[in-house]
């Protein structure tokens, strides 16, 4: 069934499966979008070539990511299977040892002890200890760690949560994508409670370097402007549980269907109101990596579009939304639509960026895709120190200009990998593969700094003076 784009004022839709080649080729050279079979838009005509190159690039990257989904796929089992033998038998030479004497210990990829590629880049499952409830930094810096362990499976998540942090594991869940037809977007929640707090944590994961849905996802330039609101992406709110036949109902409307798994909003808001109404106290926080950010802030806009006591309780009971290298996801009516909400509601939004991190800083901000941050960015430097800015520097990542600072940084950052030991303690060591994509940074500044590591260590080594109070700002 085709999206009723009656809760939207105007849109833009992109559908790569109904591309063809001359089609595509067409809008290049052609205005007329009526005629794109690809393109489902509010308007018959677009007469800026810059939005009509950035709609066929965007259709190219998502017809070529569904193309070779299964190669990557495959390629990243391969990988995530050989870096999980040799830490399996301890090392690459344990591995050969072990083949030899036929006791090669083969990891399961559902087991406890089985590691992402993303979790292989940052080993770390305890908590920093010197950072206890009451510290400034205590809920950005859990918030990152669940954020971490988010790309994990359920088994390593559970043993995580309750065998390392001492807290209640309330589940890991795998929701429907209507768009992509199938369970694309993950999160898993958890329980920290104790006699002078109850925070539940809804960690959204992030884009998995393998995982071509997910990139779709990141690169589908598709967007609604809803009344009073905005332009929101429409790639991270398909993510979140965008219906194609109805849109955002209210949940009372909502009918789940058992033959496939539940739609991520909806089932969190139903999860939600009923761990918060077991107790008066409680609170929640909401977190995420990468596309997780974006799922995290946009979760409770969604919350604001329902109106109703249920709506109202999750919008008092949230304590805050941190993120960590997240996207933009709206324009700046929608940027200044939160604002009003976030300060409403007394909700605390917290935007991490690290150096050159190129995530944050797409998708561009300019006149063809208008997209802009909002809230209060908390923007860490090389030596992880923190300024609460505007807007991180350089804020469109391909800028001519900002090639060779971000570069002789990413050198920078290269050297701290041998040195950062000596200087915070053997927890802060990285290993080889991490220092491997140090190295690449050389040629792709910015990469390597989208990884989780950086930003744990930003929320455990970063002043906590920023928390309290928070500034927000809506970038210009």
């Amino acid at each position: 069934m085709a999206c009723d784009k009656g809760f939207s004022c105007t849109y833009m839709l992109l559908e790569p499966k109904d591309v063809g080649f001359f089609d595509l080729i067409h809008i290049l050279f052609s205005n007329d979008l009526e005629r794109r079979r690809f393109v489902d838009s509010s308007e018959e005509t677009e007469d800026d070539f810059e939005r009509r190159w950035l709609i066929f690039l965007s259709i190219v990257v998502q017809k070529l990511l569904q193309f070779v989904a299964k190669p990557i796929a495959t390629i990243g089992w391969g990988i995530e299977m050989c870096l999980n033998l040799i830490s399996s038998n301890q090392s690459l030479v344990g591995l050969i040892l072990d083949f030899l004497r036929g006791k090669v210990i083969i990891p399961e990829k559902d087991s406890r002890m089985f590691l992402s590629f993303i979790g292989h880049l940052d080993k770390r499952v305890e908590l920093d200890k010197s950072i206890k409830h009451g510290d400034g930094r205590y809920n950005a810096a859990l918030s990152m760690m669940a954020s971490k362990i988010s790309y994990e499976n359920t088994f390593y998540i559970r043993t995580t949560v309750q065998e390392h942090w001492k807290m209640e594991f309330l589940g890991s869940y795998d929701f429907w994508n209507d768009y992509q037809e199938k369970a694309t977007t993950q999160a898993f929640m958890l329980r920290d409670r104790s006699d002078d707090h109850d925070t539940i944590v809804v960690a959204f994961r992030g884009t998995e370097p393998f995982d071509a849905d997910a990139w779709c996802s990141d690169f589908d330039i598709s967007w609604y402007q809803l009344e009073g609101v905005g332009r929101i992406h429409g790639g991270f709110m398909k993510a979140l549980g965008l219906q194609k036949n109805v849109g955002w109902p209210e949940p009372e409307e909502v009918k789940q269907d058992d033959s496939r798994p539940a739609l991520a909003y909806y089932a969190i808001r139903d999860m939600l109101k009923k761990l918060l109404l077991e107790n008066a106290k409680a609170k929640f926080i909401l977190t995420g990596h990468s596309l997780g950010g974006a799922l995290a802030i946009l979760f409770p806009a969604v919350l604001t579009f329902h109106k109703g006591k249920d709506s109202d309780l999750l919008l008092e009971r949230l304590e805050g939304v941190y993120t960590f290298g997240q996207p933009r996801v709206g324009d700046k009516d929608f940027g200044q639509y939160m604002e009003k909400k976030m300060i409403e509601h007394k909700i605390k939004y917290f935007r991490f960026v690290y150096g050159n991190d190129m995530v944050p800083r797409l998708p561009y901000d300019d006149k063809a895709l208008m997209f802009k941050h909002f809230g209060t960015c908390l923007y860490y430097n090389r030596q992880y120190e923190v300024q609460v800015v505007p807007e991180e520097p350089n804020k469109n990542y391909f800028s001519p200009k900002g090639v060779i600072p971000m570069t002789v940084n990413a050198f920078g950052e290269l050297i701290r990998s041998f040195t950062i030991p000596d200087r915070f303690g053997p927890d802060y060591k990285e290993g080889p593969l991490f220092k491997m994509f140090r190295l690449m940074g050389l040629v792709m500044p910015g990469a390597a700094a989208h990884c989780p590591q950086d930003y744990v260590n930003a929320t455990r080594l970063g002043s906590s003076h920023v928390f309290i109070p928070p500034k927000r700002y809506l970038c210009n």
